[in-house]
């Protein structure tokens, strides 16, 4: 078979992980022809396709980003995108794509199956926002990176009577957050999923300080939003190509709120792309690498439009019409137990 693999939308830890172990069960069991589409959707819309052999993978595994590139590039956007890019997956001869993304990237190939694509995905998304399975490659490594931040930003908060608030990514889901956060002792996190107070945060802030604790450290989602707000916080009031908002910027909100509030001197620390650039975690390592594997062998037994997911400690497959019907949001029971230690 003539199989192509295409990255989309932002990169993260693993993906390096998931192609090569695509193209190495491709070529190593069922003897196919591996083909690389060039920066998302807009390889196939540009006609950019390079072949991938076992040597192409050589040495990619613990690499960050992806070696194919990636673009938030949507084909519905222009009038001839569609077909372009059907033309030109007649053109290559391909059988089937490997599609590596999240939701608006899997949206477009379960649009692109209308009209004759066959396609197996596999699904990425540090915020691990994305349904149908219980977790998407690079959310780990996103997590072990906010949380090692975390840890030095306790240690100077602690030496110099300060709040510091930690700005992580997350524009829909609070999981990265939450979860590093609870890992690294936050004193409060916001999320996206429940609008906030900076009344009640400066209070139990302002009560922690009575208690003896001349220190804090909040972390807050990129979507998180005040109540009485209905958009999340933005420096720049644009959407990306799929309609999403381009959050940022609720950090130095927050820390303005907490220092006028409560009198005590604070700092922002927004992490932004480090947490998605770098070597992924053996964890993640070994996500892509079975999700990768799982998925070369969906193409072969005709799982079209279903993607590699992981169930429990299973690799499984999920339709993907129903990965992409909602967001998912934090687990409620997690961020519950967090609260257990706020303020």
């Amino acid at each position: 078979m003539r199989i192509g693999i295409l990255t989309g939308g932002g990169d993260c830890p693993g993906l390096n992980a998931a192609i090569r172990a695509v193209v190495r069960r491709a070529i190593l069991e069922y003897d196919d022809h591996v083909l690389g589409v060039k920066n998302g959707w807009e390889g196939l819309v540009d006609s950019d396709v390079e072949p991938l052999s076992l040597y192409s993978i050589s040495g990619i595994l613990p690499k960050g980003g992806t070696i194919l590139g990636s673009s938030r590039r949507n084909p519905l956007k222009l009038g001839d995108g569609m077909q372009r890019i059907m033309d030109n997956f007649n053109k290559y001869e391909f059988d089937a794509l490997v599609i590596i993304g999240g939701d608006d990237t899997l949206g477009i190939a379960n649009k692109l199956a209308e009209k004759g694509l066959k396609y197996v995905g596999i699904p990425k998304t540090i915020d691990n926002d994305l349904l149908g399975t219980d977790m998407s490659f690079g959310f780990d490594t996103a997590v072990s990176i906010a949380t090692e931040a975390i840890d030095r930003l306790h240690t100077t908060a602690e030496s110099h009577h300060r709040v510091i608030v930690v700005e992580v990514m997350g524009r829909y889901s609070g999981a990265i957050a939450t979860a590093a956060g609870l890992a690294g002792g936050a004193d409060f996190i916001l999320v996206p999923e429940t609008p906030f107070s900076f009344e009640d945060m400066a209070s139990q802030l302002m009560a922690r300080h009575k208690h003896g604790k001349n220190f804090s450290v909040v972390v807050v989602a990129a979507g998180a939003k005040p109540e009485g707000f209905d958009k999340p916080i933005s420096k720049i009031d644009k959407t990306d190509e799929f309609g999403h908002p381009l959050v940022g910027g609720v950090g130095e909100v927050v820390a303005r709120e907490v220092e006028t509030r409560t009198g005590m001197e604070t700092r922002v620390v927004v992490l932004g792309s480090i947490q998605r650039g770098g070597s992924p975690t053996a964890f993640d390592r070994v996500l892509a690498t079975r999700l990768g594997v799982h998925a070369a062998d969906m193409v072969h037994a005709g799982r079209f439009g279903y993607m590699a997911a992981l169930h429990g400690t299973e690799i499984t497959e999920a339709p993907v019409v129903e990965a992409i019907r909602t967001t998912r949001t934090v687990n409620p029971q997690i961020y519950e137990t967090a609260k257990v230690f706020f303020g």
